[in-house]
């Protein structure tokens, strides 16, 4: 692997913001999808739950409509039975014979209205098996419809910053790979820890960029002198003078709008 070319101070510090802005822009770009992608992934698996439950409703259905058939089969078999033993009754020799026939049907009977009855707790569980297909059909409609909508937002913002947002990772890769690794490694570890990822700030009316600490006039010296690679005491952020900072932002600005 090529050794990094040894860069001054105000190299590293110039190259640091130049980072620090492309990385901005790109936090840009992703702040404008915002929460779309989650959202958009969020519809996906409530429609796909929703196409999973009337799956599971509809297989229910069928089992119901097995059991009714199941049932009326019995029913049919019943009288079938009844008729037989009925018939049975006129030849029969004794009471006890006559008497256990007539158990028998009063047995089948029996077997008939609680078919009968299971048949008619079925046709309920059906009707109100329907009313939820129903209503989670509607359901579906209206998320699919939500999702084809979100989903139609998030590809025009994709098709409008997709290739700037992938044009500025490869220049922020560029750009890391000028800078030595234990710097952008601190760099990487400030930008985690700071509000808005900036890691990286000019002064601005005697304080960090984004603080209200004043930072001491000598420091100030030093920072503009770009001998050296100074920290915000308080943020832990890596400051610049507000006149690089202006060179580095106009000197970008120009490369985001041919990216763009």
């Amino acid at each position: 692997m090529a050794k990094k070319a040894e860069l001054s101070v105000e190299e590293r510090l110039r190259a640091l913001y130049d980072l620090q802005l492309i990385d901005s822009r790109v936090d840009e770009i992703r702040n404008i999808r915002g929460e779309l992608p989650l959202e958009v992934r969020d519809l996906e698996d409530e429609v796909e739950g929703l196409n999973t439950r009337l799956e599971k409703l509809n297989n229910s259905l069928e089992l119901i409509d097995n059991d009714i058939k199941a049932k009326k089969n019995l029913i049919e078999e019943a009288k079938t039975l009844i008729k037989k033993y009925a018939e049975q009754q006129k030849n029969v020799r004794n009471n006890r014979e006559f008497n256990s026939l007539t158990k028998e049907i009063e047995f089948q009977e029996l077997e008939t209205q609680l078919a009968e009855k299971h048949i008619k707790e079925f046709k309920v569980q059906i009707e109100q098996k329907k009313e939820v297909i129903s209503e989670t059909k509607d359901r579906l409609k209206d998320r699919q419809t939500h999702l084809k909508h979100k989903k139609g937002e998030l590809n025009a913002i994709l098709a409008e910053t997709e290739k700037e947002e992938t044009a500025l990772i490869k220049k922020s890769e560029e750009f890391q790979n000028q800078i030595e690794t234990r710097l952008v490694e601190a760099y990487h570890r400030i930008r985690q820890n700071v509000k808005n990822g900036l890691a990286v700030v000019p002064i601005e009316r005697g304080a960090s960029g984004g603080s209200f600490f004043t930072i001491p006039p000598q420091v100030q010296v030093e920072i503009a002198s770009r001998k050296k690679v100074i920290t915000d005491e308080h943020s832990g952020r890596i400051l610049v003078d507000a006149q690089l900072a202006e060179e580095e932002k106009a000197k970008m600005e120009k490369m985001f709008a041919k990216l763009a």
